[in-house]
């Protein structure tokens, strides 16, 4: 078998976890074949872990394939059950600094920072000190949970040196990037906070090194379903288009699915369309029992990769109220995006984090947590708004979307000139 000429290995939560990270992965994945990468590679957990782990997953029978050149790889974990937390990864980093060994160029990207980047880091300095991974380039990704839920959370216990080695694994990387501008400010943000406290100085190498690079969409896997398709799906689970308010998101508190829920209850449109919760997420079981009462809430828990864009763009409005928690702050909204590109009702959302980047000026916006005006934008984009003004504001949420394509993000993240 002949050695690839070119690797590319992504450290991630990928498939089947619902997350934005993994459908990242898969993009990144998919174009880097097209960019001259002939080996890529998912590095990511055993299935059972992530079970066990209490994450949203898609159903195990209906992941969509990757393309032949990508390999997810779930190394099993190393040692025995003395080594309760770090089996796992030192499964991860041994299998890369096998992959290392080989004198293949490599790209090693790692996406979410506790624990992927500490993954590389750890398997290329492993590997040099081998006398291996002569030419390796790393490139580190946070995203928002990396500061919110955990450099926010160092910070609010007084815990800095936790703070300070998640700040010192992101700034190892050759290359360091955020996912958002929001979430690079927040990053310069926690770094100022721990420099005052320490008499650090990883602000400014977070302000002179940390660059921007969006989530990578397949625009192509949204833009212009077929409207037949859009049909059969609808009629098989007994929807009509353009009568039904979409939520379609991990079903958590951040996401805004209990204000959602609260103001469908006081909205005027509630006769005329029904609510469709389409998810899975730490808060569905408490939901389905606020909404047990009400036959109008619909629960969708197996919606896949090629339902969503057709659910999507039948809908009369899609309702992402997304609110700052302390665990967690949306810090793009991937999903925005996604339901931009596929058309349907008018996105209502809020300014969350970095949703303002997601969604430009073609959302209806309401304040985060205000129920009533939640309630107020439902029923004005249902009932009130025209034909020509939901036309032009489907019309320029795609062109904003079309920014996120996953060729065009791919080229500015590995740097790759186009004509």
């Amino acid at each position: 078998m002949s050695r690839p000429t070119r690797r590319l290995v992504i450290a991630v939560r990928a498939d089947p976890v619902i997350c934005g990270h993994s459908g990242e992965a898969r993009n990144l994945a998919e174009v880097a074949l097209t960019r001259g990468f002939d080996d890529v590679r998912l590095l990511t957990w055993p299935i059972p872990a992530l079970q066990s782990a209490g994450l949203p997953l898609k159903p195990l029978d209906r992941l969509l394939p990757y393309s032949p050149g990508i390999t997810v790889e779930r190394p099993e974990a190393v040692g025995d059950y003395r080594v309760p937390d770090g089996r796992h990864l030192a499964g991860l980093t041994g299998r890369l600094v096998e992959l290392l060994a080989e004198p293949v160029p490599t790209v090693c990207l790692s996406m979410y920072l506790v624990p992927h980047t500490q993954v590389i880091n750890d398997a290329v300095t492993a590997a040099r000190a081998a006398g291996f991974a002569s030419d390796v380039h790393t490139i580190a990704k946070a995203v928002g949970s990396d500061v919110t839920n955990v450099i926010r959370s160092c910070l609010r216990e007084g815990r800095f040196g936790a703070a300070t080695v998640l700040l010192t694994t992101f700034l190892a990387s050759d290359q360091v990037v955020a996912v958002s501008e929001y979430t690079r400010d927040e990053i310069i943000a926690a770094a100022e906070e721990v420099d005052a406290h320490c008499g650090t100085t990883f602000a400014g190498q977070c302000r002179d090194r940390v660059t921007v690079s969006y989530p990578p969409i397949d625009a192509a896997a949204f833009v212009d379903p077929d409207p037949a398709a859009v049909d059969a799906a609808l009629a098989r689970r007994g929807l009509a288009r353009g009568r039904y308010i979409l939520f379609l998101s991990r079903v958590a508190r951040a996401k805004g699915i209990y204000d959602l829920v609260i103001a469908y209850g006081q909205m005027r449109c509630r006769d005329d369309v029904p609510l469709v919760v389409a998810g899975t997420g730490p808060a569905l079981e408490h939901v389905r029992a606020m909404a047990k009462e009400d036959d109008r809430i619909i629960f969708l828990t197996d919606v896949d990769d090629d339902e969503k864009p057709l659910l999507m763009a039948g809908c009369a409005a899609y309702a992402l109220p997304t609110k700052p928690e302390p665990d967690f702050v949306e810090t793009f909204g991937i999903a925005l995006a996604e339901k931009a590109l596929a058309g349907g009702g008018p996105i209502i959302t809020t300014t969350t984090g970095g949703v303002g980047e997601a969604v430009g000026d073609t959302a209806v916006i309401v304040e985060a947590g205000d129920i009533g005006g939640l309630a107020d934008a439902v029923d004005r984009v249902v009932l009130e708004m025209s034909a020509e003004q939901r036309r032009d504001l489907e019309v320029r949420a795609r062109a904003h979307a079309m920014t996120f394509d996953r060729g065009a993000v791919f080229d500015q993240l590995f740097q790759i000139k186009t004509e």
